[in-house]
């Protein structure tokens, strides 16, 4: 085990060095917002689609970046994402943020998907928080008030929408077979921006959803015979399918003890914190395997593709394990270790590049792109954040 002070400070100067630039160089001074697609070959696409996703993302990132490294640069950065979405994501008329957008601003996919709306929220939340700016605040407010009015039943969130907020089906965030009409992907990312809505604003309706959502956490969508999540669902929560994804489930426990923490409900903290603890301890027994996580497993094959977004909340994820739990000094050595593997495997060495896509479990990289709607500087930028801050007082 290394000083936690060199695994941060090397985390740090990744941060800075390499996930920072790239996403800086890959803003669009012409159209808005950032570009859409860079291909495996490094070849950017100026007139490829601009995920609605990607963009929330990258505002998150560089308004979490200025936060964190107080930079005026990356305050800017954040104030060219905030502008794109406010100008062109927003459906003025029907109300939410549209699924994509073509490359000049144009709506291209008008899907109003729940999981969408949240990450908006997220972002615009902690643009908030870095500008003051008072009009993004609104915005979150007002996506918050359409989900809960347009994109819930009483047990729970639902999923896809089309332009009208009518019912579709959920083919974007369903996969392995099934359509779902619920997942724990989109609730994990509803409490994730309900959390940091709350943060900023301490609204209580917003804490009592907050509630809501831990409540089927723990009553549906865990599984405690097996001690794992369950990942896809019909509308009252029976789950659909025997699968287990590793990556969901790490990222889930620290999530969700950060949310426990910005809630601050004893209580909740009480009957939480076990099954969090319990999802980190299997997730290391189970999936941390070669220095790295595997992907996950269906109907018990494990599928041992090592994705970057995977290896990217299990560093935290560990992290996480380590703080609340610090006699289990085998999760920050893990964490550590994971990142030594992402070093060496899935950080793309080339020129103006980031990170692969994901590698096989021998460690050769898959030929998918490195920026597209799913692949931006949500994960392994925040992982960077999250380490340093959770280091910056350790002594």
């Amino acid at each position: 085990m290394q000083d936690i002070k060199v695994f941060a400070s090397d985390i740090r100067t990744h941060l800075t060095e390499t996930i920072i630039p790239f996403w800086k160089g890959l803003r669009d001074e012409t159209y808005g917002g950032y570009y859409g697609w860079l291909g495996y070959d490094l070849m950017l696409d100026k007139k490829a689609v601009k995920g609605c996703i990607l963009n929330s993302r990258i505002l998150w990132f560089f308004s979490n970046a200025y936060l964190l490294l107080g930079e005026k640069n990356l305050l800017e950065e954040a104030d060219h994402a905030w502008q794109f979405l406010r100008d062109y994501c927003v459906d003025r008329e029907n109300g939410g943020v549209y699924w994509s957008l073509t490359y000049d601003g144009k709506p291209e996919d008008l899907t109003k998907h729940t999981y969408n709306q949240a990450f908006a929220i997220y972002a615009l939340s902690s643009y908030y928080d870095a500008s003051g700016d008072e009009e993004a605040l609104e915005l979150a407010q007002g996506l918050y008030h359409l989900i809960e009015t347009k994109c819930k039943d009483e047990y729970g969130y639902l999923e896809a929408f089309n332009v009208r907020f009518e019912p579709e089906d959920n083919d974007k965030l369903s996969e392995n077979g099934v359509m779902a009409e619920k997942t724990m992907n989109t609730l994990l990312h509803v409490f994730e921006a309900y959390t940091e809505l709350y943060r900023v604003t301490k609204a209580p309706e917003v804490g009592e959803n907050i509630r809501f959502m831990l409540d089927i956490i723990k009553e549906k969508v865990y599984n405690p015979k097996l001690g794992r999540q369950e990942v896809f669902f019909n509308r009252t929560w029976n789950s659909l399918i025997d699968l287990y994804s590793y990556g969901h489930d790490i990222e889930t426990a620290w999530l969700v003890d950060r949310g426990l923490d910005v809630l601050d409900d004893a209580a909740y903290k009480k009957r939480i914190r076990p099954i969090t603890k319990e999802i980190t301890k299997n997730i290391y027994d189970r999936a941390y395997i070669g220095h790295s996580l595997a992907n996950e497993a269906e109907n018990g094959v494990v599928d041992t593709t090592r994705v970057w977004w995977v290896q990217a909340e299990a560093v935290v994820g560990f992290l996480n394990g380590w703080q609340r739990n610090p006699e289990h000094s085998e999760y920050l050595e893990a964490a550590e270790d994971i990142w030594e593997y992402i070093k060496e495997y899935v950080v793309d060495h080339r020129e103006n590049s980031e990170w692969f896509w994901a590698v096989s479990q021998d460690g050769k990289p898959f030929e998918k792109p490195i920026v597209e709607p799913w692949k931006c500087p949500y994960h392994n930028g925040r992982m960077c954040i999250e380490v340093i801050r959770r280091t910056q007082n350790v002594a």
